[in-house]
């Protein structure tokens, strides 16, 4: 039997403040020169750091590619490491965007849960891309940051009910190259993706039981 294929949809983010060029969507470009595993069509896309906009687009490719799974990766100044992050929370984003906007009511979605997080095991992901002996450090957040990261993680985590996944790259250099990155990004989807399909198998078998 041959498996059925999969979409997988990674965004990087755009320029923005000191970032001229974003780490984030370098490293997914990277990431698409490798490709993930035969049975994954990979779609990348470049997210402007626009609160409206992420606010259309990221239904849309919800909407137009039905993924398996969708990660977003964006750049912290502050990161020394490959951060995956827990969970997207829904209020407290004052920080303007690049149209020098930010949400009047300061929140993602109006009622919505504060915090949702993914249903990807992080810690488990951490872990086994650990133990890959990659030349790349990866660990674990809880706070996305308040700003369009964050906004984009729970955009998409309340339209997917946790079915994505974030992760935090260091600047370009500071220690990791664009070559590293892509790397670690391959490693870390597909231990996602698997996390997942057994997850799914589990599931499948408690139905036909």
């Amino acid at each position: 039997m041959e498996k059925p294929r999969r979409a997988v949809v990674v965004t990087g983010f755009g320029p923005f403040g000191e970032h001229a060029v974003n780490a984030s969507w370098i490293a997914v470009q990277e990431l698409e020169k490798l490709g993930l595993r035969d049975d994954v069509d990979l779609h990348v896309y470049e997210v402007p750091v626009e609160y409206q906009t992420v606010q259309r687009l990221i239904p849309a490719l919800w909407k137009k590619h039905s993924p398996q799974l969708v990660v977003h990766v964006g750049v912290s100044g502050m990161a020394t490491t490959v951060t995956l992050e827990k969970c997207g929370h829904n209020v407290g984003y004052k920080g303007l965007d690049n149209c020098r906007f930010c949400p009047g009511s300061q929140c993602c979605v109006e009622g919505g849960p504060e915090c949702i997080d993914s249903i990807i095991d992080m810690d488990t992901v951490c872990k086994r891309v650990s133990a890959l002996g990659l030349d790349v450090a990866v660990t674990i957040s809880k706070d996305a940051g308040r700003y369009l990261c964050d906004f984009t993680y729970y955009t998409s985590l309340y339209q997917s009910r946790g079915r994505s996944a974030f992760v935090h790259v260091p600047p370009l250099g500071k220690p990791y190259s664009a070559e590293q990155l892509g790397r670690a990004l391959q490693a870390i989807i597909e231990e996602m993706l698997d996390l997942l399909e057994h997850s799914e198998d589990k599931i499948n078998c408690q139905h036909e039981h």
